[in-house]
């Protein structure tokens, strides 16, 4: 029974942190906002100090939005230190500032660290960030600084594939035709 009442109040915690927090916030905030779960199904062991969330999982920090098969949460001292998600490609998506363009991504494995800003995506990790796309079987995000790091020192064999399209080009300037009347050849 006692597992249930504190199952109920981080649930009621949770649920008053997402109704005091506006959305939208910009990246120097993510931080300092409560994170938001949302699940088929949770549980909560005491004496591990862990939480798991499984089916259709979506995590809200600020402007951070991850989607999931499951979610394990390892609290110290009753602060989330470390989210583990997975899935069949778990997404993320990001806004780093106030009219940017979204980072989004993808892994089969993912690990958050709220107090660090990080996020480690592990498998099939694919982050896109403007133009620009990275692919490799590890990649870090710092949350705060929007710097990806993909691959490993450690391994040679596990290879980094980044694309980086062209900008846009506008519209070809209209060129002026000048008109010479009764002019000779």
């Amino acid at each position: 029974m006692k597992q249930n009442k504190r199952l109920r109040y981080y649930a009621g915690c949770l649920l008053v942190s997402a109704l005091y927090s506006g959305s939208g916030y910009a990246l120097e905030s993510d931080s300092d906002q409560p994170i938001v779960i949302d699940s088929n199904t949770a549980t909560y062991d005491d004496a591990k100090a862990i939480s798991t969330y499984t089916g259709n999982v979506i995590s809200i920090q600020g402007s951070i939005r991850v989607n999931s098969d499951k979610l394990v949460v390892y609290f110290i001292n009753g602060e989330a230190d470390k989210m583990v998600f997975t899935g069949n490609l778990a997404k993320f998506k990001q806004t780093p500032k106030e009219g940017d363009q979204d980072i989004t991504g993808e892994a089969l494995t993912g690990e958050f660290y709220p107090k660090k800003n990080l996020l480690v995506l592990i498998d099939k990790a694919t982050v896109w960030q403007g133009s620009g796309v990275y692919s490799s079987d590890y990649i870090e995000y710092d949350l705060k600084t929007s710097l990806v790091k993909a691959g490993e020192n450690t391994s040679a064999s596990k290879r980094v594939h980044v694309i980086l399209q062209p900008k846009e080009k506008g519209p070809a300037p209209v060129k002026e035709q000048s008109s010479t009347k009764g002019s000779s050849k």
